[in-house]
């Protein structure tokens, strides 16, 4: 191993262990006052709280998963990541060519996502280097690196950062092996990666994975076995949602389970990736890909802000709707269609994200009410 990288990772271990060693001696002196005791009580209501909710499979990658998790956490421990890892851009990217492993940046985004405080860890794993031969690269995605030199594999790698980070759920990626992107467009023009296939998305008639029957994690198979909703997004269509559902035993596991399939739908439409593409379009694509229609579609219906539609039109992106004709279609083919205001706040200038508080009680709303009567069935 690099020796700077696993100074850096002791650096960071023993950071944690200090400050964890702080926070008991803490609560050690606070058990000896009635409001930490006041406090400790309502910790533990939160945690059972958390301990009885829905049992969650969120499948997926990028920003959109991450975005998703973060409000999730706030109603069930019980939450299980699948991430793909095909990822090829940036610092990931990098690290996946120099040093052959998998790509780190959506696991670590995923992990922060679901960390008590993950504010202060964002600001943490998430600091990107601006020299010499580090430039570029997050720290969260060299400690990533760095375990899965010491760990031997990816796989230990995360679920050792799992324990670390001590989440609310579980991070998995949907395989440990190596898989690469690969597409055919309406003209017979073979792309292969992720960024390939990204630029050339609307144009697809085709897309697989590299070996072809790449084996994926028996845990992702055993977790949505379990699951009693399983969430398909929000995110990229062909590089973050589909990779997951490529892999045959995922998609066959996820079309056998008992629980609800539920797509949740982008904002907008990404520029190069879907441009042009409807929101039936994207549904056509997940049926294609899984092998059956979702059970439940989410969209927005809310407007969104003119000044940032604006921006995204002159990029060539468009908001995701569906028409009323189009619900019609849903629903008589099965699918229940759940619209709402799910438009989350923008930093100036940033991207349009979902609003995660509204989306994630959507889910776990719609979560109980399938558990008391399975109403969900149409």
């Amino acid at each position: 191993m690099d020796p700077l990288l696993g100074a850096g990772l002791g650096f960071f271990a023993g950071a944690f262990a200090a400050w964890g060693t702080r926070l008991l001696l803490e609560r050690e002196r606070g058990t000896r006052t009635g409001g930490a005791r006041r406090q400790d009580v309502m910790a533990s209501a939160i945690e059972y709280r958390l301990s009885m909710g829905p049992r969650i499979v969120a499948i997926g990658g990028g920003t959109g998963l991450s975005t998703l998790l973060s409000g999730l956490k706030g109603f069930t421990r019980n939450l299980t990541a699948v991430v793909t890892v095909t990822d090829e851009g940036g610092s990931s990217g990098r690290l996946r060519q120099e040093w052959g492993v998998l790509p780190p940046g959506d696991v670590r985004n995923c992990l922060v996502a679901l960390a008590e405080n993950d504010n202060a860890l964002q600001r943490i794993l998430s600091f990107r280097f601006d020299r010499g031969e580090l430039a570029g690269h997050s720290l969260g995605n060299l400690i990533l690196l760095a375990t899965t030199e010491l760990a031997g594999d990816f796989q230990r790698a995360v679920e050792e950062l799992n324990k670390l980070l001590a989440i609310r759920g579980k991070v998995l990626p949907v395989t440990t092996e190596s898989v690469v992107l690969v597409g055919e467009t309406n003209s017979g023009l073979r792309v292969k990666g992720e960024l390939d296939v990204s630029a050339h998305g609307s144009e697809l008639n085709r897309l697989w994975l590299e070996p072809r029957h790449a084996e994926p994690l028996s845990e992702v198979l055993q977790a949505i076995r379990g699951a009693e909703i399983i969430v398909l997004g929000p995110g990229s269509l062909f590089t973050s949602i589909l990779p997951n559902l490529l892999l045959e035993k995922v998609a066959l596991e996820v079309r056998a389970a008992a629980a609800p399939k539920i797509y949740v739908a982008n904002l907008m439409t990404q520029p190069g990736e879907t441009e042009g593409l409807s929101l039936l379009e994207h549904v056509d694509w997940i049926t294609s890909v899984l092998g059956s229609l979702p059970d439940v579609v989410v969209a927005n219906q809310a407007p969104i802000p003119p000044d940032i539609l604006d921006r995204y039109r002159q990029q060539g992106a468009q908001p995701l709707r569906l028409s009323a004709e189009e619900e019609r279609f849903l629903n008589d083919a099965g699918t229940l269609v759940l619209q709402g205001d799910f438009v989350g706040l923008q930093p100036a200038g940033g991207y349009l994200r979902h609003h995660t508080q509204r989306l994630s009680e959507a889910l776990v709303r719609f979560s109980r009410d399938a558990k008391e009567g399975g109403s969900w069935r149409t």
